[in-house]
């Protein structure tokens, strides 16, 4: 039996983030819709579009959290949130395909650029439609 499938508003949390966030699954080609929300796939990944921020980021990797600590004397001082993925969403299915990228599924993550944080499906957004 498969993963339940991402769809639009599959709810994500980044290790570095203090908020979750709401995936954007934007149609490619002919659209998908799954339980009638558009389907995911790996490739939706681009920060903003795909990712929304997750609040503020607390990793010195981000370059604007280095900046505000760096100037409040080393504290730590998290800022606006802007989720960078390093690569396409994994796992992902290992059969179904939407328009020739594999569909993104529960149990997938993205590695975020900024410190090893990744992202993760908290929720996938559908409940009765799995792939493989």
């Amino acid at each position: 039996m498969g993963a339940p499938n991402a769809v639009t508003s599959a709810m994500m949390q980044c290790t570095f983030g203090l908020a979750p966030s709401s995936l954007v699954a934007l149609p490619k080609g002919q659209p998908v819709l799954i339980e009638s929300k558009p389907a995911a796939t790996t490739a939706d990944m681009l920060p903003m579009a795909n990712i929304p921020p997750f609040g503020v980021c607390n990793s010195l990797a981000n370059p604007l959290v280095a900046a505000a600590t760096a100037a409040a004397l080393g504290v730590l001082t998290p800022m606006p949130c802007t989720p960078v993925a390093a690569g396409p969403w994994q796992p992902g299915a290992v059969r179904t395909l939407i328009n020739g990228s594999p569909a993104l599924t529960a149990g997938s993550m993205v590695m975020c650029a900024f410190g090893g944080g990744s992202i993760s499906l908290v929720n996938p957004g559908a409940v009765k439609t799995t792939s493989g």
